[in-house]
């Protein structure tokens, strides 16, 4: 794994600490050498921390699955405020794109993934990737910073709802406007610049409500965005991919979900079907 600082500059305080850890498929002539799609990984935290359970084991799910991966350790805790961590993804989708030939990725096939507060971060960018001060304070265009696809696993993404309150007051501050709210919404930024969806949830959640999926994959219908939704029966939050690997010592029964961990085959055949018209990705590279 290599690791790089995101940002070269302080855009915001606290942004020259970055960093982006990559998995990159090396070159060989018995392997395909066609360009790869790209998986950028946003881990929950409340935006007070980057969990370490939803980053390298999902990270490497998708490598195995011939994906170059990157995952950003986006900025967190007092200096999360506002729209930093937006920043920071932003800022990665167009550094993978600039440097798409030496990451040997598709430029047109970048999905992103984020879990809890990094599922809010998934869908902040999926929504609101072209918001003209994104691009200012990057210094790129617009189009280089849009997701072709976002996966949103257990997301908050809501005030409209009952939510994680503790996600909103990192990100937004405390004391916020109508304006601030507005912007943590995903629910109410979703239009036709909203790239493809695929969501999932436990109906038994309740640090973060599934009532935060069904108001989004809601907005992606009106809006009629390709959305897939998957809502499980039973299941705490935090499952990650609900097996062995992402189980935390503290509560491994808890944690290890064969039936929900099946998300990650769905997502890997659902981003398939949406950034190569459900062809096998080997022949895409061929």
């Amino acid at each position: 794994m290599e690791i790089i600082q995101l940002h070269n500059n302080e855009i915001y305080d606290g942004a020259t600490t970055v960093k982006m850890e990559l998995m990159i498929h090396r070159a060989s002539p018995e392997l395909t050498k066609g360009r790869r799609p790209a998986m950028v990984v946003f881990p929950g935290g409340g935006y007070q921390f980057t969990s370490d359970r939803e980053a390298e084991p999902i990270a490497s799910a998708y490598f195995a699955e011939g994906y170059n991966t990157f995952t950003v350790r986006y900025i967190t805790g007092e200096r999360a405020k506002v729209a930093n961590p937006l920043l920071d993804a932003a800022a990665a989708i167009a550094h993978i794109r600039l440097n798409a030939e030496k990451y040997c990725v598709d430029p047109d096939k970048i999905a992103v993934i984020g879990f809890s507060a990094g599922g809010h971060l998934a869908g902040f960018i999926a929504t609101q990737w072209h918001l003209p001060f994104v691009s200012e304070k990057l210094g790129v265009n617009s189009e280089l910073c849009k997701p072709n696809a976002a996966i949103l696993s257990y997301p908050v993404v809501t005030q409209n709802v009952p939510t994680h309150e503790g996600s909103f007051n990192y990100l937004l501050g405390f004391e916020r406007d109508d304006a601030l709210n507005h912007m943590g919404n995903l629910d109410e930024n979703v239009d036709e610049r909203t790239c493809p969806c695929f969501i999932w949830h436990t109906a038994t959640d309740e640090a973060v409500p599934v009532a935060n999926s069904l108001a989004f994959a809601r907005a992606l219908t009106d809006n009629k965005i390709p959305c897939e939704m998957h809502i499980f029966p039973e299941g705490r939050h935090g499952l990650s991919r609900a097996n062995a690997e992402t189980a935390p010592d503290w509560g491994t029964e808890l944690y290890i979900k064969p039936y929900i961990a099946r998300w990650m085959e769905w997502s890997i055949k659902w981003l398939e079907h949406t950034l190569f018209d459900g062809q096998l990705k080997m022949k895409i590279f061929e």
